[in-house]
């Protein structure tokens, strides 16, 4: 059996019992076709739950997973070559990550006031003031927030496929606003209260953001919730992971200096947050040359 190691993010979409069947046939039958065709199975039925395809991106990305996988079995002398060599996945601009929508600050405001009365209105708010992860929101507990302090620490990540460490195996501290602080103390006030009416039947794992019953939210139909709020509030529609795009946009366009963004979006170097956001980052270019131009000639 050839291993197959995958990142948390990849497994929550992609069928990982057919990309071990794909390495198995791959091993024995040693057909680069059986990984990359026309009509490619990962392209096909590749997504978990039997939802479909994958896209080109996910497909190229599951290739290299499988031709390392296959050269371990090379280099161990289980197989005399490594077939994924020979296919030819999606090319690199076939695979191009999905284009980033942001939104302006009045869009954000508009979407919070029209979230005011939701039961995860401090959810929403977490999400939009600090840039988190979906999974980061999901997997916060109480005992990781420090109202008083207005810090919250991001020790794990809930996905559809369970709990973790941060993407990046990470933990981070974050600063909070007032308004966020805020929003987290009247639901903890608002969840203290469900906890008394579902008595010994609620199921406290400590988690900030539950269900009434205190059980763990479905990351799937958090992000279909947010869709719908979206709509209801006849906003310009945009994935609940471009929330976290629009903060960085934000921040840099504001002037937060990029180390400091990259610390709160959690992102591994700097170099990678310039890298994603370098659309704000030309537009601070333009900035600098004017604001160090006015002081050189005592503008």
């Amino acid at each position: 059996m050839v291993a197959v190691e995958v990142g948390v993010e990849v497994a929550e979409v992609v069928d990982l019992e057919l990309v071990a069947r794909l390495c198995e046939e791959a091993t024995h039958i040693l057909r680069p076709c059986v990984l990359v065709d026309e009509n490619p199975p990962l392209l096909r039925e590749g997504r978990c739950h039997g939802v479909g395809g994958l896209s080109a991106r996910t497909v190229r990305y599951v290739h290299a997973i499988v031709r390392r996988a296959l050269s371990d079995a090379v280099r161990k002398g289980l197989v005399a070559r490594n077939v994924a060599d020979l296919a030819d996945p999606p090319s690199a601009g076939e695979a191009r990550a999905p284009t980033m929508r942001t939104r302006s600050a009045d869009e954000l405001g508009a979407f919070l006031e029209h979230v005011a009365d939701d039961r995860l209105s401090a959810a929403w708010q977490l999400l939009t003031t600090t840039g988190a992860r979906r999974g980061e929101v999901l997997g916060a507990h109480w005992r990781d927030l420090d109202l008083e302090a207005g810090r919250r620490s991001v020790v794990q990540t809930v996905t559809t496929t369970g709990v973790s460490r941060p993407k990046g195996g990470r933990a981070r501290s974050v600063a909070l606003d007032a308004g966020t602080v805020q929003a987290l103390r009247a639901h903890r006030k608002a969840q203290a209260a469900e906890r008394l009416t579902w008595g010994p039947a609620y199921d406290d794992h400590g988690l900030a953001f539950c269900r009434e019953d205190g059980t763990q939210l479905e990351p799937r139909s958090f992000s279909r919730a947010f869709r719908r709020h979206v709509e209801l509030a006849e906003l310009p529609r945009i994935r609940l992971h471009d929330l976290r795009h629009t903060w960085a946009t934000l921040a840099l366009g504001a002037g937060v200096h990029p180390k400091v963004v990259s610390e709160r979006l959690g992102h591994a170097t700097i170099a990678i947050t310039l890298d994603v956001y370098s659309h704000v980052s030309a537009g601070m270019q333009h900035d600098a040359a004017d604001a160090v131009a006015a002081l050189i000639r005592g503008d």
